[in-house]
């Protein structure tokens, strides 16, 4: 098979973590998701608008389906092209690659600046901060508002940023990793109603249905991590994430942010849609830092389950 000794990949995988943990992001000129959000911009403008329903449907569909291959085979091309000279330079080359396509330092950083802002009493840098790591409008929410949409988006986000991609990267190397990513992206640009609802359907039902599988690994090593390395009580952890899944309007987000409220014992509301974890307490800026560590878990517990995907890939594959 192209992608050649599992043991070569796993190495690349541990490379690519080092790799985001130490260096900066890559300079938006040259980072490969900057260009997967341009080519889906530059498609939206060729597209019908949004009172051509059947055309905009199909144009989302086709969008659906050639930014994920465009990315994934531009990924085969370079993993080939970098396999020629050796492993160490697949490893080197194809390890910087494969950290674009996740984030598990920036995650925990743009969390905690919403976290460090809370404690000075900063509520308009806290909003202006959370816009980083949310969609909705953040102009108006209350500290506890502020406070659980932080720790929703690390909790969904251990899927989206880290486990996803590391999983398709495990499972199909770096052009799964970036297809995955190119779906993502895809989902997080146009996979929303209004505006988006038939050009954006293909995307979020594509996007549903990839992390079908990695929301649950997620929430499952949430639940693991949480015990083994933070201490907290899994059973209120599992009992919450399985009693309030359907809440959200994601079949997918559901089990991670349950998860994360009953681990870390609050309450996890976005106002108008759901409200997981009734019962427990409103949580603080604590709260945050305590969702970051538990991040952080997360991520170290699924490196040793992906280089055993990659193990099994090997053995199967040969």
């Amino acid at each position: 098979m192209w992608w050649g000794d599992w043991r070569v990949e796993a190495a690349t995988l541990l490379l690519a973590v080092l790799v985001d943990l130490v260096t900066r992001e890559a300079p938006p000129a040259i980072h490969p998701v900057v260009w997967m959000g341009k080519l889906i911009a530059w498609l939206e403008r060729l597209s019908p608008g949004p009172d051509r329903r059947v055309a905009s449907l199909l144009a989302g569909a086709g969008m659906a389906v050639l930014v994920p291959v465009a990315a994934g085979g531009l990924a085969w091309l370079a993993a080939v092209g970098l396999r020629e000279p050796g492993s160490i330079a697949y490893m080197a080359a194809g390890s910087v690659l494969l950290s674009t396509t996740f984030a598990v330092r920036e995650l925990g950083r743009a969390a905690n600046r919403t976290r460090s802002a809370m404690e000075t009493g900063d509520g308009e840098a806290a909003r202006r901060s959370l816009s980083s790591l949310v969609s909705r409008d953040t102009r108006a929410l209350a500290p506890p508002l502020v406070a659980m949409a932080a720790i929703e988006s690390v909790a969904e986000n251990t899927t989206d940023s880290f486990v996803g991609p590391w999983l398709a990267f495990a499972l199909f190397g770096l052009p799964g990793a970036f297809a995955y990513r190119a779906i993502n992206t895809l989902d997080s640009m146009i996979g929303y109603r209004g505006r988006y609802e038939y050009l954006g359907k293909a995307a979020a039902r594509l996007d549903d249905l990839v992390n079908l599988i990695p929301a649950r690994l997620s929430a499952v090593l949430m639940l693991v991590a949480g015990r083994l390395l933070c201490g907290l009580p899994v059973t209120r952890g599992r009992q919450i994430a399985v009693r309030d899944r359907r809440l959200t309007e994601s079949p997918n987000a559901g089990w991670t942010i349950g998860a994360a409220a009953g681990l870390l014992g609050v309450v996890l509301e976005k106002a108008g849609h759901y409200r997981i974890g009734e019962g427990l307490r409103d949580p603080g800026h604590s709260d945050i830092g305590a969702a970051v560590r538990l991040g952080y878990a997360v991520a170290a517990a699924a490196l040793p389950v992906m280089v055993a995907v990659l193990a099994i890939r090997g053995w199967v594959w040969g």
